[in-house]
């Protein structure tokens, strides 16, 4: 998504869905699949910004089997605001906000607001809130991102960027919290480890053998990054 390879995606879809057992499991379903990776490519809009995720999202569906296309074609959206969800919202967005950022979580809305007033209220509430905080109604077959998962993506978006260590750092950290402490994602298979220096250390690396192999290049900064983790 990062690095706006709609044909990449669709084999990593093609990977994912032929490696799935046959079972009576939902995420074993080709479906289950498609509709973790969009709901994943949604919350890249946060990171990568808007046109990459609609001209991803767009390659994305039509290249997938006429029958998936179909399942998703009947979804709803789940993210729609109104009187009796806004306030709901609106604390998903702190909560997760909070889980990332504190101790600091204050600090940084106060540091953030100096650039412009509404800069936080954006982040927290229309990224944080709006997008990167699962809706209160499950996707179908329970292909939620999840917080772990959710700090993962914000991980790997950043790792393939530039100019953005500290981003990805805090997000490192982010991702830590999400198994720490009291409020944690419960049987995430390998969301312990990933948070651990070992796991941290393999995701960054694993970000940039894509960065290298899809784009050419390398993200950058690692060696900072590593000597901080």
């Amino acid at each position: 998504m990062t690095l706006n390879s709609p044909e990449s995606l669709l084999q990593l879809y093609a990977l994912a869905s032929a490696s799935k057992p046959t079972t009576s499991n939902p995420s074993d379903h080709p479906i289950y699949t498609a509709e973790l990776m969009r709901e994943v490519g949604l919350k890249c809009i946060g990171f990568n910004g808007v046109p990459r995720t609609i001209n991803c999202l767009n390659a994305f569906r039509d290249g997938l089997p006429t029958d998936i296309q179909s399942a998703l074609a009947e979804r709803k959206p789940r993210r729609m605001l109104g009187r009796e969800n806004v306030d709901d919202v609106l604390d998903r967005g702190h909560g997760l906000w909070n889980s990332i950022y504190a101790p600091f979580s204050t600090k940084l809305i106060k540091k953030l607001a100096s650039s412009h007033p509404d800069l936080p209220v954006h982040i927290v509430e229309s990224e944080y809130g709006a997008l990167f905080s699962d809706p209160a109604q499950s996707a179908p077959l329970g292909a939620n991102v999840g917080r772990v998962l959710t700090s993962v993506v914000a991980v790997a978006c950043l790792r393939a960027q530039t100019g953005v260590g500290p981003q990805v750092l805090s997000h490192v950290f982010g991702l830590r919290k999400a198994v720490e402490g009291e409020t944690v994602e419960e049987d995430v298979e390998g969301g312990k480890w990933l948070a651990s220096d070992e796991g941290s250390e393999w995701l960054l690396k694993k970000v940039d053998e894509v960065v290298g192999a899809i784009g050419g290049g390398f993200a950058g900064g690692y060696g900072e990054l590593k000597a901080k983790l």
